[in-house]
C-alpha cells in the first residue's frame, strides 16, 4: 500500500453526505454537538483544577496529585484497542449519552461524600479513573461521529472551532474553579457533573445518524482491531504523528501539577492559580483562531515542524517565569501552539480514515497518543518531589528537543503531501 508521503496528492475519504456543505453555523446537529460539548468542557476545566488543589490540600504530596492524573488517562492504554473496535458496532449517540451519564454521577459522589465528612483519597482516585474510563469511549464516538455531522472540506473549520471552545472553557474553567473552590471544595465538582447532564442534553436532540449502515459483526473482536492496527501501520506518516503526540502529551501531563506547585511556591492562592490557568488559556483561543488560515496556508510538514520547536523552545521558561502573571503568560505562550498542532493532525488524519474504520484507527491512534499520559503525569509527580520542580521542568523541556529534532529529520513529514477536499477551511 502506498504511504501519504508516496502518493502525489491523496484522496479524502467522503463519510459524511453531500447535504451538509452549508455554513457550520447553518449545520443544526453540528451546533448541538459543539455547544453541549462546550459546556462539558467548561465542567471539565472547573474540575480538573479542583482535583490537583483537594488533593494537595489533603495529602500535601505532588506525587499523590500526579497520580491522580495518571489514573484519569490510564484506561487510553488498557481500553483504546477494545473500545475502538466497539465503537464501530454500536449506536455512537447512545454510547456518548451513557456515558456522560455515568461521567454525572461519578462527578456528583465527591460532593456528597464531602456533606457527609466520607471523602477519601481513594474515591478521589476511584472517580478519576471511572471519569477516564468512560471519556475513552465517549471521545473515540466524537471523533468518530465529526465526519458524518460535517462535510470532509468542513473538517479543520469544525476541528479549529472545537478547539477555540475548549481554550475558551479553558479561560473561564479555571477561573470559576478558583471562586468556586474557595467557597466550598465540593462546589467544582457539582458544576461538572451538571455540564455532563447538559451534553446530554444536547446530544437527545440531534437527529444525524453517527455511522452508516452496519453489516451484523461476522468476524471477532480481535480480527476487527487487527484492521485497525493494520491501516494505521501502512500509513508510516500517520504512525510517526501517534507517537509524536504521545510524546507531546508525555510531557505535558503532568504540567497543571507542575504550574500549581511553582505558583504556590511564589505565594499564590487558589483563586490566584484559577486566574493563572485563564491567562494561560487564552493563548488557546489565540491558536485555535488562527489554526485554519494557517493551516490553509502552511504545508503539513511544515505545520508539525514549526509547532515542534515552539514548544520545545518555550518549554525551558517555565523554570525561570518570577511569578503567577508570567507563568501564566508563558502558559498562554504554549497553549497557543497546541491548536494549531491539533487542527491539522487531526482534519488530515478524520479526511483519510474510511468511516467503517473510523474508530478502530482512532482507538490506535490514541491509544498512542493518549498511553503516555499517565506516565507522564505520575513521572511528573515524582520528579517534582524528589528533585523539585524547576528541575522537573528541565527535564521535561529536555524531553521536548528531542521530539523536535526526530520531527525534523522524519522523512514523512517533511514530505507530506495535502488531502485532496481537506484543505478548505
Amino acid at each position: 500500500m502506498p504511504t501519504p508521503a508516496q502518493m502525489p496528492a491523496i484522496s479524502a475519504q467522503p463519510p459524511a453526505p453531500p447535504r451538509r456543505r452549508a455554513s457550520l453555523w447553518r449545520n443544526r446537529d453540528y451546533l448541538l454537538l459543539w455547544s453541549g460539548q462546550g459546556v462539558s468542557s467548561a465542567g471539565t476545566q472547573v474540575s480538573g483544577i479542583a482535583f490537583p488543589l483537594l488533593i494537595l490540600a489533603i495529602t500535601g504530596s505532588p506525587a499523590q496529585a500526579g497520580l491522580a492524573f495518571a489514573l484519569r488517562s490510564l484506561p487510553y492504554v488498557i481500553f483504546s484497542l477494545p473500545v475502538g473496535a466497539l465503537i464501530d458496532r454500536w449506536d455512537r449517540k447512545r454510547v456518548m449519552i451513557l456515558c456522560d451519564l455515568g461521567r454525572a454521577i461519578a462527578l456528583a459522589s465527591i460532593p456528597l461524600a464531602l456533606a457527609l465528612g466520607l471523602l477519601t483519597v481513594a474515591q478521589l482516585y476511584v472517580v478519576a479513573f471511572v471519569e477516564g474510563s468512560l471519556f475513552v469511549f465517549f471521545n473515540l464516538a466524537e471523533v468518530a461521529c465529526l465526519p458524518r455531522v460535517v462535510a470532509t472540506e468542513q473538517l479543520p473549520a469544525a476541528s479549529a472551532q472545537n478547539q477555540a471552545t475548549e481554550a475558551t472553557a479553558a479561560v473561564v474553567g479555571p477561573s470559576l474553579s478558583g471562586v468556586l473552590y474557595s467557597v466550598s471544595h465540593a462546589l467544582p465538582f457539582a458544576a461538572d457533573a451538571v455540564s455532563y447532564l447538559a451534553s446530554v442534553v444536547s446530544l437527545l436532540f440531534i437527529k444525524t445518524e453517527f455511522q452508516g449502515e452496519r453489516a451484523r459483526p461476522t468476524r471477532s473482536l480481535w480480527a476487527e482491531i487487527r484492521e485497525g492496527l493494520a491501516w494505521l501501520w501502512h500509513h508510516p506518516l500517520i504512525r510517526y504523528i501517534a507517537f509524536l503526540t504521545g510524546g507531546w502529551n508525555f510531557t505535558g501531563a503532568g504540567l497543571p501539577v507542575l504550574v500549581i506547585v511553582l505558583a504556590q511556591a511564589q505565594g499564590a492562592d487558589s483563586v490566584a492559580i484559577g486566574v493563572m490557568f485563564a491567562i494561560g488559556a487564552v493563548g488557546g483561543i489565540v491558536g485555535a483562531l488562527i489554526a485554519p488560515a494557517l493551516q490553509r496556508r502552511l504545508s503539513f510538514g511544515g505545520a508539525i515542524r514549526g509547532t515542534v520547536w515552539i514548544s520545545a523552545l518555550l518549554f525551558p521558561l517555565y523554570a525561570v517565569a518570577p511569578n503567577p502573571v508570567l507563568l501564566g503568560v508563558v502558559t498562554a505562550l504554549s497553549f497557543s501552539v497546541g491548536p494549531i498542532y491539533n487542527v491539522v493532525q487531526f482534519s488530515y488524519r478524520l479526511s483519510l480514515i474510511p468511516d467503517a474504520l473510523q474508530g478502530r484507527v482512532n482507538s490506535v491512534f490514541r491509544l498512542l497518543a493518549f498511553g503516555f499520559q499517565p506516565l507522564g503525569a505520575a513521572l511528573t509527580g515524582v520528579l517534582i518531589q524528589t528533585i523539585h520542580a524547576v528541575p522537573t521542568v528541565l527535564a521535561l523541556a529536555a524531553v521536548m528537543l528531542a521530539l523536535a529534532i526526530l520531527t525534523q529529520l522524519n522523512p514523512h513529514v517533511r514530505r507530506a503531501q495535502p488531502v485532496v477536499g481537506a484543505s478548505a477551511a
